[in-house]
């Protein structure tokens, strides 16, 4: 087999593609919007100058991916950005806790939890090459690090609530984990709930929590250009209804389980079919973008230095919230995920104004309007935030979706992250499927969503595999 269609050109589409280029296939790739990237694109959503980021906006996993840190991606363009602090989650005693790079900052805003804080996940940046190859791929796999794979372990199988009590003694402390962990979508008291806290945590340590410049299209674009270097395409304005558009060809799909099964389901067994079925996805997201007159007014002025800004109080409020959109309920007070990009930035809007990406997780297609209690939330933090806003556009989950079919019901992390499907996602054959031709390489296999690309390698490197056999 000489040649291959890659449906889908998120970063795993692409990705899958490269892989499959660099083997010396012939690699099409088709992209049912007119901008390739799916929910990493860069677009005009308010006013003209104005450049917001659709969906990823914050990158550890991608400047940490083991994937792309093979790429030559900076000669096609990529460049990153990292703000003075990585993080800032601000408290209503008019402070903020910092997250930065270096853990002798870091621990100077912990107080007595410093030490402990840099015990814990120090051993585990200083290793970040090797921790990242284990946990960024299937859950059950031959680890080449045992050891560190399992002390990592451990600590992720815990509630993120559960962990953060029992190791600090500071509400500092344990507001800013939970605000990591709660990037997940997850109920911070369901087991496993610290993983992605851990790895988040221990990223920001190891290589940051960058922006791209320009937007996540940037990554977009760099993977893109390598690409054709490979004498890849990619055909966007593309839709693919059926597999039997394209050529008998060896096929990966950065789809949802959904999608996959209705243009390729005739091809499938009728126990696949039954096993991706039973899929479930995630929360959902209510998305804001805004075009502002100034800086976000924030009382903690430390917030100006970090790209990210966690709004949610206590670790008790932020679990709140969280348990609530797992029970199908509308959090009274929303945790609120805020990116600042144009403070660092200032290809992102005109001189002198800026804008924001804003975010918070509702259930699954919810229909309920966020604004004005997300806004509620920012002027918590920042008194008179409302007054800097020029232009809003405002983002439903359905809106989400519309504009990036893999995000069901506002679903960004590709399906829910339970315990079933860390082990199986999104059935026991991971990325393959009942057809040898056909294989699933989007956020909806291990290891799940984010901008990392490792979903496309895996899939693409188990199809070269299997074509060898």
């Amino acid at each position: 087999m000489k040649s291959a269609s890659v449906i889908g050109s998120g970063p795993n589409g692409l990705s899958a593609a490269i892989v499959l280029a660099q083997a010396g296939l012939k690699v099409d790739v088709y992209e049912a919007e007119a901008q390739p990237g799916g929910a990493a694109r860069t677009m005009p959503l308010t006013l003209p100058g104005f450049l917001h980021d659709f969906g990823s906006a914050a990158h550890p996993l991608a400047i940490g991916s083991p994937f792309f840190s093979t790429l030559p991606l900076a000669q096609h363009g990529l460049e990153w950005i990292h703000s003075p602090a990585v993080l800032a989650h601000p408290l209503d005693n008019g402070t903020a806790v910092m997250l930065r790079r270096d853990f002798e900052s870091t621990g100077r805003n912990l107080a007595e939890d410093g030490p402990r804080w840099r015990a814990i996940f120090g051993p585990f940046a200083s290793r970040w090459p090797a921790l990242a190859a284990e946990i960024l791929g299937p859950l059950l796999h031959r680890p080449r690090n045992p050891f560190l794979l399992a002390r990592f372990g451990f600590k992720g199988m815990q509630s993120a609530s559960s962990f953060a009590k029992s190791r600090f003694n500071n509400p500092r402390a344990c507001a800013l984990f939970a605000g990591i962990a709660a990037h997940a979508g997850l109920n911070l008291g369901a087991p496993f709930s610290a993983a992605p806290g851990l790895v988040l945590a221990i990223a920001a340590h190891a290589v940051g929590w960058p922006l791209p410049r320009g937007g996540a299209q940037s990554i977009t674009d760099a993977l893109v250009s390598y690409l054709k270097s490979l004498d890849g395409e990619v055909h966007t304005s593309r839709r693919i209804a059926s597999l039997t558009e394209l050529p008998d060809a060896l096929a990966l799909c950065d789809v949802s389980p959904i999608q996959l099964l209705r243009i390729a389901g005739e091809r499938f067994s009728a126990e696949y079919i039954q096993s991706i079925s039973n899929f479930r996805p995630g929360a959902g997201a209510f998305k804001i973008d805004y075009a502002l007159s100034q800086p976000i007014p924030w009382r903690a002025t430390d917030c100006m230095s970090a790209a990210t800004v966690h709004l949610g109080g206590t670790l008790e409020e932020i679990a709140a919230s969280e348990y609530s959109v797992s029970q199908g309920r509308i959090p009274d007070k929303p945790f609120v995920l805020v990116t600042q990009p144009s403070l660092f930035d200032t290809t992102r809007a005109p001189a002198g104004q800026h804008t924001a990406w804003v975010y918070c997780h509702v259930p699954n297609g919810s229909t309920f309007d966020m604004t004005s209690r997300i806004e509620d939330q920012i002027e918590r933090f920042a008194p008179g935030f409302r007054h800097c806003v020029l232009a809003r556009h405002v983002s439903t989950p359905a809106d989400l979706q519309a504009a990036d079919a893999n995000l069901i019901g506002g679903d960004v992390n590709g399906g829910a992250m339970t315990f079933r499907q860390l082990l199986f996602r999104p059935s026991p054959d991971l990325y393959a499927t009942s057809d040898p031709k056909i294989y699933l390489c989007s956020a909806s296999t291990p290891p799940g969503g984010a901008v990392h690309g490792m979903c496309g390698f895996h899939a693409a490197t188990l199809a070269l595999t299997n074509l060898k056999h």
